[in-house]
């Protein structure tokens, strides 16, 4: 089986981008969403704007280790650490790849991913944290730096390549990001998309608008113990 994981609001309780600015001062133009260019650049200014008022990795270390799992987290990692014959984990996510590593290696969990694809982030010469784009892709539903479809498609292909078939996708996300990736799922795969977030809102609408065309099975979670729950079933047959 292919578990694909999101990041924020998924495996974290929150979106990491506003953990790290989180009590601190932004500037005027910095508060506000991106009306030009793309949220990757977004967050580049701001994390530059942080560089300059002394914020270094060891701070943004700390605040990534610290962004709280969403419920249940804890427990689908122990059920996948136990299972780890069956399941082959990846993560795919618009966070960076500082911030994702830091929070995996500090839940332990960072050993149960075979690859983590997320925005690349590193630090400079003066030891401000830097980030890029992803890749470029032709998608019109997703930010010009990441397309999770295009991501997960080639992974499935480079897996067919080295002769690894998976019985069954499965794919724990919430955000709009995610539901793109979700189209490429057949009838034996399963999305779990969180309760109420926009990937689950989508799902319902293109059930009701075009029924048919979304072919995975629908399996909203509250708590990632739902996930558990169902691939505990799901190992039982």
């Amino acid at each position: 089986f292919l578990l694909v994981f999101d990041f924020d609001e998924t495996i974290v309780d929150e979106n990491s981008d506003d953990s790290v600015v989180r009590g601190r001062a932004l500037p005027e133009q910095l508060r506000q969403n991106p009306h030009q260019g793309s949220y990757n650049e977004h967050m580049q200014r701001v994390l530059a704007f942080l560089g300059e008022q002394g914020m270094r990795a060891a701070d943004f270390r700390a605040i990534y280790e610290n962004i709280p799992l969403s419920p249940g987290m804890a427990e689908l990692f122990q059920f996948l650490s136990k299972h780890q014959e069956l399941f082959e984990v990846v993560l795919i996510s618009d966070a960076n790849t500082f911030g994702v590593d830091a929070k995996l290696r500090a839940a332990g969990a960072r050993s149960l991913f075979r690859k983590v694809f997320s925005n690349p982030a590193g630090f400079d010469r003066r030891g401000f944290l830097t980030l890029g784009p992803y890749h470029s892709h032709k998608c019109l539903q997703c930010p010009p730096n990441m397309c999770k479809r295009k991501i997960l498609t080639e992974y499935l292909a480079e897996r067919a390549r080295e002769e690894v078939e998976f019985q069954r996708v499965f794919y724990v996300g919430d955000g709009a990001n995610d539901f793109c990736p979700s189209g490429v799922l057949r009838e034996a795969d399963v999305a779990f998309p969180r309760k109420g977030y926009p990937m689950h809102r989508m799902i319902q609408e293109i059930h009701e608008k075009q029924p048919g065309v979304f072919h995975a099975a629908v399996v909203p979670w509250e708590s990632a113990v739902e996930v558990v729950r169902y691939l505990q079933e799901l190992l039982r047959r």
